[in-house]
């Protein structure tokens, strides 16, 4: 079964320096049909006004994937990280048994797009984590995140994978899953899954597809989540 999340459909939210999309239930947005996939429980596509940020806030047994759309965004935690994460760049914070963040947008000038994923670990109460690193987007697959930090990638703690895809137009390529679920998140460009088109912000996801066949009708850039 294949299923697409379109991007005017998704929850909203604008508190003025943050406008935010919502591909799942989030904080005053709850729709019961889209409360997850599997392990991955937010995708939200946040545009953070010049000079403004999340306070400091908790976390708990979950995975926070960070990507980097464009601008700089500054981190502070509870483990005494205080890292600036730029366009390109990926941060994975496991927060385990607990740990407490900030992050910020420094420019005074320049907007910060960013995309913030929660994915449910498998085991709860661990000692929390920090991770950063460039993830260079190159033709084909790239490995972001994988349960034994595969290829040099990010370590998740849960059996899933995050992958960033990059086709060039008219360019097809068969993504295995064998049977586990799947989710696309789209950056950029626009091309179709078993079929379903997908553009910047939609979502497609599978359960129980053997594979998906990807095929680009122009350049495009996505995440891909092989999923439990």
């Amino acid at each position: 079964m294949m299923k697409l999340r379109a991007a005017e459909t998704r929850g909203k939210a604008n508190f003025g320096w943050l406008d935010a999309r919502h591909s799942f239930s989030f904080g005053h947005y709850y729709d019961p049909d889209w409360m997850g996939h599997s392990a991955l429980r937010v995708i939200n596509q946040d545009l953070v006004s010049p000079g403004g940020g999340f306070a400091t806030h908790p976390h708990a047994n979950m995975e926070i994937l960070t990507c980097v759309l464009s601008g700089t965004i500054e981190h502070r935690d509870s483990l005494g990280h205080a890292e600036q994460i730029p366009a390109g760049d990926f941060q994975l914070m496991s927060a385990g048994s607990g740990i407490r963040h900030s992050e910020y947008n420094p420019s005074q000038t320049e907007p910060l797009s960013l995309l913030q994923i929660w994915i449910e670990p498998n085991e709860h109460g661990t000692t929390p984590g920090y991770q950063q690193k460039k993830i260079e987007a190159q033709p084909g697959l790239t490995l972001v995140a994988s349960p034994d930090g595969e290829a040099g990638s990010f370590r998740i703690r849960q059996q899933a994978k995050v992958w960033r895809l990059q086709l060039a137009q008219g360019e097809t390529l068969e993504w295995a899953l064998q049977g586990r679920h799947g989710y696309l998140h789209m950056i950029s460009g626009e091309l179709t899954g078993n079929g379903l088109a997908a553009r910047p912000g939609d979502g497609l996801l599978s359960r129980d597809e053997p594979s998906w066949a990807l095929t680009a009708s122009q350049g495009s850039e996505a995440l891909l989540f092989d999923l439990p």
